[in-house]
């Protein structure tokens, strides 16, 4: 198996954000964002998508969690996609749903090359923690413009927005460990155009 990892650094006037991460890894993570409830929904992440993961952002915290959000989503993006170089190999398409006790979320991805981002739902509370709720739909769909995701997801149920945001982490983790996973029965890119 080729080594899919990958090394981002991001700096603006907003964020300076170090990102690591290991496509085929155990889970294993340390995340240190300045937003509480935002590490525990990476951790979870890297843990559900047995992706090994290290994320460090200083970010504009005293404004709000946007801008550590969205950049950590645009940085991660970005690591998907230089360790998945060429995707020679991958599955390329999943679809998952997860329950967290009364909410469920699901999440469609193809792995295409092509940015592309819908979601459908809504959260039942404003925010978790110092984490307004709606950031975890601008986290995906950050990763899935820098990633090239075809990404579709969704709150389907719930009233309690810490398991709503928490189900959608773990199906969009579960998601991209299947679409990413190598298929011993392919050794070209899942495309008749011959590139993704």
């Amino acid at each position: 198996m080729s080594d899919r990892t990958a090394a981002v650094a991001r700096e603006t006037a907003e964020t300076d954000i170090e990102v690591t991460l290991a496509v085929d890894g155990d889970g294993d993570s340390e995340v240190e964002t300045g937003v509480g409830f935002f590490d525990h929904m990476l951790t979870a992440f890297a843990k559900h998508g047995l992706f090994d993961l290290t994320v460090r952002c200083d970010g504009d915290t005293h404004i709000d969690d946007h801008h550590t959000v969205e950049g950590v989503g645009i940085a991660l993006g970005e690591a998907f996609a230089e360790a998945l170089g060429d995707k020679r190999g991958i599955r390329r398409y999943a679809d998952r749903r997860v329950p967290l006790d009364e909410a469920v979320a699901g999440v469609v991805v193809d792995v295409s090359g092509r940015p592309y981002f819908e979601f459908a739902g809504e959260f039942s509370q404003d925010a978790v923690g110092e984490m307004a709720s709606d950031m975890a739909r601008h986290f995906a769909y950050s990763l899935a413009m820098n990633a090239g995701l075809t990404l579709h997801t969704e709150v389907e149920t719930g009233v309690n927005a810490h398991h709503e945001v928490e189900a959608l982490f773990k199906a969009l983790a579960r998601a991209l460990d299947d679409a990413t996973r190598l298929d011993e029965r392919r050794s070209d890119t899942p495309s008749t155009k011959g590139d993704l």
